[in-house]
Parts: structure tokens; C-alpha cells; sequence
């Protein structure tokens, strides 16, 4: 084989993975999931903290 061949092998492989990737992302049962950890940030915490407690 030459460096021709394993670079075209490589970015089949590469392009499979992006894909494999992005249907991943896409997909609906992780919907949910992706929208309530983008909400992560907004949420308020329930107990404020506590400055001055470090030991």
C-alpha cells in the first residue's frame, strides 16, 4: 500500500466517525438530555455558598 491509499483509508474512516458523530448528536433520544444541560448554567443553586469556610 502506498501513502496514497492509507490517506484515502484514513479519511473514510475520519468521515465515518463525523457522521457516526453528528447522527449521534442529532438523534431524539438525546433531545432531552442536550436541553437540560444547556439549561445548566440559568438553574439558581437551592443554598448559597458559604464564604470564609475553607479549612
Amino acid at each position: 500500500m502506498d501513502s496514497g491509499t492509507v490517506s484515502g483509508i484514513v479519511t473514510v474512516v475520519f468521515v465515518v466517525v463525523f457522521i457516526g458523530i453528528v447522527w449521534w448528536a442529532y438523534s431524539r433520544g438525546n433531545k432531552d438530555r442536550f436541553e437540560d444541560a444547556g439549561k445548566l448554567p440559568f438553574e439558581e443553586d437551592d443554598a448559597p455558598a458559604q464564604q470564609g469556610d475553607k479549612k
